[in-house]
């Protein structure tokens, strides 16, 4: 890394209710909406317009001070979202940052038609194009695509304008760009090393047919997808979302060829799933309580975690070498969801002797025989707890009470049916008392792991994160737990509720 890279400070426009308030271009003003932020406006940042490969279209360059015009330098494409156009991908986005520091060159086209990608069409659903009537836009063949051919014309354009790597180029996008970087992926991923894209999943129809094979022309591909944790604009729910979530990144896991299961990570308000795969690697990550659009170091993470370390060969395989980030689950990390007795620890599922329990804390007194929720927790058995801290466990059945001695010392003693753990000589209160199911003692994770252990716990959509870092456990990421817990990693490839979600659009 060449260059020590430094933000900008903007004019912040804090009662902007415009995605992109054209007033931005050329200026020091900065938006800001729940992550979605931009930075200042670029002054490397250069536009053009000109016909390319039998398209007229507008484009903008981003050079960084180090490019060397003696070295192969890698080449990123980043396709902006619905309504939007290519500098305003430039500036919510961190590429041009990244591009002073590492040294590649960015290009953002404009679609052809005014901040509206010409994307095939999914069906009747939400997903399908329409235009300003009203009326579905018939699928457009992908040979006669406007912006798939300007794309295409742009990279030879770089090739002989600049000394282009081309085992190195990369495209991004974001919501209806994302879209648009699917549809390209799916045709003409060959002339890529890699894509990323935030939010906008593609429409499962898309991914597959009736008969729900594959549909691809261009072969693996180093992929990843973000997902925003609150996407839908209000109109779709959790469920569904998690559902085409699950079956973009199935669609990917088999073109790839990935093991089913991948390690996991959570970095703060970031969820991690990081697949190895035979013939290209999958990252999958949700971001906690983000809404649709894309946060401004992804741009960081793709390079970091994934980009760095890819290259395409001329022979069409997708060679990794070592990245910036070394793409690695949790060192630490266990999580659980009632009514199975399996958790995953150490990135793996593993078996323990009672199923985890949801147990309500209930104050009843005084309520005339009613009662009032005052906290549910995720009752584990003890025995697995004792094995996530190191800790020597001493069962006494017949009393039904068990002591946990620690690394440091401290014996912990717990007696079925009180809320009271004694430590040492030294009684303290737990959320809620220790129960007994199928000859195990369970208590609250959560306690433990907070009070006893100093560590962080998350909860989210039924599922339990404890981690040794800061870590918040985001919708998205706790479904794709729970389906390694049920022992279901990849869904069916034929859905049974196919149709239906065909005739959805999605």
């Amino acid at each position: 890394m060449s260059t020590r890279v430094k933000l900008l400070a903007g004019v912040p426009n804090d009662g902007n209710r415009d995605y992109l308030p054209e007033a931005i271009k050329g200026t020091d003003m900065t938006v800001n909406e729940n992550g979605n932020s931009s930075h200042r406006y670029p002054q490397r940042l250069e536009e053009f317009h000109d016909t390319v490969n039998g398209v007229e279209g507008t484009w903008y360059e981003y050079v960084p001070t180090t490019y060397d015009p003696n070295k192969k330098t890698p080449l990123i494409f980043g396709m902006h979202g619905g309504l939007m156009t290519g500098w305003g991908h430039a500036i919510y986005t961190s590429w041009v940052l990244l591009a002073e520091r590492d040294g590649f060159i960015c290009v953002f086209p404009d679609s052809h038609r005014k901040g509206s990608w010409a994307i095939e069409s999914a069906g009747t659903g939400r997903s399908a194009r329409k235009d300003k009537d009203g009326n579905l836009v018939p699928n457009i063949d992908i040979k006669d695509n406007p912006d798939c051919n300007f794309v295409i014309g742009l990279m030879a354009l770089m090739k002989e304008k600049y000394n282009i790597d081309e085992g190195r180029i990369f495209m991004q996008g974001m919501s209806a760009g994302n879209l648009f970087t699917h549809q390209f992926c799916r045709y003409y991923g060959n002339l890529l090393a890699g894509a990323a894209g935030a939010s906008g999943p593609g429409s499962i129809k898309l991914c597959f047919d009736e008969e729900g094979k594959l549909i691809n022309k261009a072969g693996p591909l180093a992929i990843w997808q973000t997902r925003a944790e609150h996407n839908g604009f209000g109109v779709r729910d959790y469920p569904i979302d998690a559902y085409v979530n699950k079956y973009n990144r199935l669609y990917w896991m088999l073109i790839n060829e990935c093991e089913p299961v991948p390690q996991i990570m959570i970095d703060g308000e970031d969820n991690y799933a990081f697949y190895k795969g035979k013939r290209a690697p999958l990252v999958y990550i949700d971001v906690k309580n983000r809404d649709h659009g894309q946060t401004l170091d992804e741009a960081y993470l793709y390079w970091d975690y994934l980009f760095s370390g890819i290259r395409r060969e001329p022979d069409g395989t997708i060679v990794q070498t070592e990245t910036v980030l070394p793409r690695k689950g949790d060192a630490y990390a266990a999580a659980f969801t009632p009514g199975l007795a399996k958790a995953w620890f150490h990135n793996e599922v593993q078996d323990m002797d009672a199923a985890c329990v949801m147990w309500q804390k209930l104050k009843y007194h005084g309520l005339n025989g009613g009662a009032k929720v005052r906290g549910e927790y995720f009752m584990v058995p003890l025995s697995f707890i004792a094995k996530m801290a190191g800790a020597d466990y001493r069962p006494n059945r017949e009393a039904h009470t068990a002591v946990l001695t620690l690394k440091d010392g401290r014996d912990l003693q717990f007696a079925r049916g009180t809320i009271g753990c004694m430590i040492d000589d030294t009684l303290r209160s737990m959320y809620i008392e220790t129960i007994e199911r199928e000859g195990e003692l369970l208590i609250s994770v959560e306690w433990f792991f907070r009070y006893v252990m100093q560590m962080q716990v998350s909860v989210c959509n039924e599922v339990v994160y404890v981690t040794d870092h800061h870590a918040e456990l985001s919708y998205h990421m706790a479904d794709l737990i729970k389906d390694l817990l049920k022992g279901e990693p990849m869904p069916e490839k034929y859905p049974e509720d196919y149709t239906n979600l065909m005739e959805t659009g999605w």
